[in-house]
């Protein structure tokens, strides 16, 4: 079994590699606003035991909170790490529940040896490169299959809030880039983000070399474990970490205020 303590700590290293504009430590739950990018770097971390008499309180304060910044609350529930409680207390309180989520992790070797070892090798003609910082080409790829026709000044300043070491990978065929991630490094663990194929690339092996350069950057940086987010319902993401190695270790969801 998986302790609280990983789930939690990798959930706040997700945290600080998606960093909110504004993060407010409450009793060790984590307010986070961030109203000009995608809600889920906004949501609440009510990582810290609450007893039953002093929850409703806590939950109070973070509705507060966010109704003084224009916005509505947001929960990420992870059983077994939130208060006891918080997620029917939540339900009564009319929150809705959405996004269903799975925290994997594995070994930089086991995504190594599992996608370079493919029975499937990746198209010769693509090649993959790891800047420390997005170059614009990145960036449009990315927003390109992300964007959703936002403002792309939004996530470009998300990208320099990041305090931690960074990678930014890039599959290219030729001049052009056609599939996208990123990774931070924080404390032995790298979470990977961001991961985008452009359409006319899919089902090209772009996708595992972008991985696997990643895998291959977290361990020059001394974080020999990875790490990330997928929500259920997406599952071409969730067959290519299968193929990669990833397991789950915890699944999340989100509690949205009507």
């Amino acid at each position: 079994m998986t302790s609280p303590e990983l789930i939690r700590g990798l959930q706040e290293r997700a945290a600080r590699a998606l960093p909110a504009e504004r993060v407010e430590d409450a009793e060790g739950w984590w307010l986070r606003h961030a109203p000009r990018c995608s809600w889920w770097v906004g949501t609440v971390l009510p990582h810290r035991t609450a007893g039953p008499g002093e929850l409703t309180r806590r939950v109070v304060g973070a509705e507060r909170f966010y109704a003084a910044h224009g916005t509505v609350a947001r929960f990420q529930i992870s059983p077994g790490v939130c208060p006891d409680g918080l997620d029917t207390l939540l339900a009564e309180r009319g929150y809705c529940p959405e996004s269903p989520a799975s925290l994997q992790v594995a070994t930089d070797a086991q995504v190594l040896d599992r996608l370079l070892g493919s029975d499937r090798p990746p198209s010769d003609a693509l090649r993959v490169e790891v800047d420390d910082r997005p170059t614009r080409a990145w960036f449009d790829a990315w927003y390109a299959v992300h964007g959703h026709g936002g403002d792309p000044r939004t996530e470009w300043d998300l990208l320099e809030r990041v305090a931690r070491p960074s990678g930014y990978a890039r599959a290219m065929d030729g001049d052009d880039v056609v599939a996208v991630a990123r990774a931070v490094a924080d404390t032995g663990w790298a979470g990977v983000f961001g991961m985008a194929t452009l359409p006319r690339a899919r089902g090209k092996g772009a996708a595992r070399r972008v991985l696997a350069a990643l895998a291959s950057w977290a361990g020059t940086h001394r974080a020999d474990r990875l790490y990330l987010q997928v929500e259920r319902d997406n599952v071409p993401a969730l067959r290519l970490y299968e193929l990669a190695g990833f397991t789950e270790i915890c699944a999340y969801h989100y509690r949205t205020a009507r």
